[in-house]
């Protein structure tokens, strides 16, 4: 490790390196200040893209690099570190782009001595990443190319065993689907800005690794002292048997009674079959066994089994999310239904959040005349009509017709279109909003605009918050809401690379969270500075996007247009929509809060504060134009 000094634990100390253009494998020695001062996960992925990557370059060109990051907590003793982040230069929104993952493929990374892998440059054939200790291979994966991520993860298991951590792609990804994603453990996805796709046009197939030396720990005593009793106040908790029976499905019905539902393409908030796709209903008819990631106390997982009509028997790992997206905001209100529309979407390999809101734009544009039974090649689009759905959905896959289209995302799809569509794409800087709709929540809005990988609830899911505080209210304490939410859920969790759950959904203290840094690496972080270094982390992804766009417009940072134009007509917020002024008040709060321009620019005091002098020449330059 470079720097003076040794660290103790949680971090490895080594990066490894491939170039599948030259075929070429190296390990590189992780630096100690990327350590300190970035963490892990997001941080180091940022950093990485930032400093390495050619400004302007295309996400799919050989160029781009994709970065796979574990944090100093993965992998160890701590409740819930069973995530890894994967990030590149997204092609669905030519801004960062990130995810995590609850895989099994940290902690085996980490087993195998790397605490992250740079990938780079373009194979000549498919070919998958085999690491171990022992060895690293760049392996043909000839023979599974053009396979779903299910056939692909069985294939490695026969060949590898199943004591192996992996991230696969699907032919969506393969056929370069802007959304495409990473699956693991047949159902789980992360990468949502097209970071499969990234792969993909690498020729990547598949990652997997197998480890099995120690992870080493500063204070060992401490650190099981510590996630004995995390474990045992989680376990312990009052919420934990709902949780551990419906995980996130329990958002269902919580979104309907908040008029936050996603229905129709966002055109509401209330689905009048919500109960048919609830948690209730999946937990009592549906629910096969409940799954988590490694090292998780409180499982989330809800592996469903379709049980009538065409579909029984099918099965899927389901969450709110998928849910939502693929059920109300499609019109489908069948559970057998939603688990099938998943289980392609899965092993495609799609974000099924995309997919839905992509799915969902083309049906409201086809009922509203914008596009016509031509453009769709013969097909009746129409809420809940699963034959066409599923049709669309394989035509999205192959980028056949209509599917083309839809396959650049909801953004580009509306550009292509033309007229009206704009007003039907529901998107943040191109990616699609996740499943809450917001005519009615300006703070939760404020966080999909501001968000730093476009529309997700990932960094700062406010509208919990928001209804008990008024959802009416416009004022400072919503913003200042919004970035303690997204130094927290975006910054601690995704730099530490450990799961938010147990904070979000059982209270867990945060205070656990430098406690168990401190027993694992041997440094004493308070919470403040974990939040300085989520802020500079946050800043360099804005740069990142205003460099990789060469300017900047505030109307970047709006959410769609419907909820300020389309008021909802339905449920107890029938007739509510956005005031363009209220929204742009708590965006002028926000970028004072943060130190950034009018435009959402950041300021040179604000970047000379972080440290970030190569940043500073990328707002000037901006700034001259």
């Amino acid at each position: 490790m470079n720097g003076s000094g040794e660290i103790k634990g949680g971090w490895v100390g080594k990066i490894l390196r491939i170039d599948l253009s030259k075929e070429q494998i190296k390990e590189q020695p992780l630096d100690k200040e990327l350590a300190l001062e970035w963490i892990g996960g997001r941080g180091w992925a940022i950093k990485i893209l930032w400093d390495e990557l050619e400004p302007g370059i295309d996400p799919l060109d050989p160029e781009n690099k994709v970065v796979i990051a574990t944090g100093p907590l993965t992998g160890t003793i701590v409740p819930s570190s069973g995530k890894v982040v994967v990030a590149s230069k997204s092609p669905l929104t030519g801004g960062y782009g990130d995810g995590n993952i609850g895989s099994h493929l940290g902690h085996m990374l980490k087993m195998s001595g790397y605490d992250a892998i740079v990938i780079e440059g373009r194979a000549k054939k498919p070919v998958y990443l085999w690491v171990t200790p022992n060895e690293v291979e760049i392996k043909d994966a000839s023979h599974l190319w053009g396979k779903s991520t299910f056939e692909t993860e069985i294939i490695l298991r026969e060949d590898h065993g199943n004591d192996i951590g992996s991230i696969v792609i699907g032919p969506g990804a393969e056929n370069l689907v802007k959304y495409g994603v990473v699956i693991t453990e047949y159902g789980r996805a992360g990468g949502r800005p097209g970071i499969g796709t990234v792969l993909g046009s690498k020729r990547l197939k598949a990652i997997v690794a197998h480890g099995w030396n120690d992870i080493p720990m500063a204070d060992v005593d401490s650190a099981f002292d510590l996630a004995y009793e995390i474990r045992r106040y989680l376990m312990s908790n009052s919420g934990y048997r709902k949780w551990v029976e419906q995980g996130t499905m329990m958002t269902i019905e919580w979104s309907q009674e908040a008029n936050v539902l996603p229905t129709y393409n966002f055109s509401e908030g209330v689905f009048d079959e919500y109960m048919n796709i609830g948690g209730e209903t999946m937990a009592k008819e549906y629910k096969l066994l409940k799954k988590g990631c490694f090292s998780c106390a409180m499982p989330c997982g809800n592996l469903t089994v379709a049980r009538f009509g065409p579909f029984k028997g099918t099965w899927a790992e389901i969450d709110y999310e998928n849910v939502g997206m693929l059920g109300s905001n499609i019109g489908v209100g069948s559970m057998d239904n939603v688990i099938k529309l998943n289980r392609i979407a899965d092993e495609a390999g799609l974000d099924t959040i995309s997919l839905g809101s992509a799915v969902g734009f083309a049906i409201e544009l086809y009922k509203r005349g914008i596009i016509t039974k031509k453009q769709t090649d013969g097909l009746e689009l129409d809420w809940g009509n699963m034959d066409a759905i599923i049709t669309l959905i394989d035509r999205i896959v192959k980028r056949e017709g209509i599917g083309k289209i839809l396959a650049e995302g909801v953004k580009k799809a509306a550009e292509k279109i033309g007229g009206e569509a704009i007003k039907y794409a529901i998107h943040v800087k191109g990616l699609e909003v996740s499943a809450y709709d917001c005519h009615a929540a300006p703070a939760m809005a404020l966080s999909y605009g501001t968000s730093p990988i476009g529309a997700h609830h990932k960094d700062a899911w406010v509208i919990s918050w928001e209804m008990r505080y008024g959802r009416e209210k416009v004022d400072r304490n919503k913003v200042d809401k919004v970035i303690e939410f997204q130094r927290i859920r975006g910054g601690l969790f995704e730099m530490l690379t450990v799961c938010r759950l147990p904070w979000i959904e059982l209270a867990l203290d945060l205070e656990y969270y430098p406690k168990l840094f401190k027993a694992i690496t041997g440094y004493d972080y308070a919470l403040d500075r974990f939040y300085f270094i989520a802020d500079k982390v946050y800043n360099l992804m804005r740069v990142f996007w205003i460099r990789e766009y060469g300017h900047w417009k505030r109307e970047y940072d709006y959410p769609p247009r419907k909820w300020f134009e389309v008021p909802l007509s339905k449920g107890p917020m029938a007739g509510m929509k956005l005031s363009k002024e209220d929204y742009d008040r708590l965006l002028d709060m926000y970028y004072e809060a943060r130190g950034w321009d009018r435009n959402g620019v950041p300021k040179i005091s604000t970047l000379e504060k972080f440290g970030l002098t190569d940043a500073i020449k990328v707002v000037e330059k901006i700034s001259t134009k």
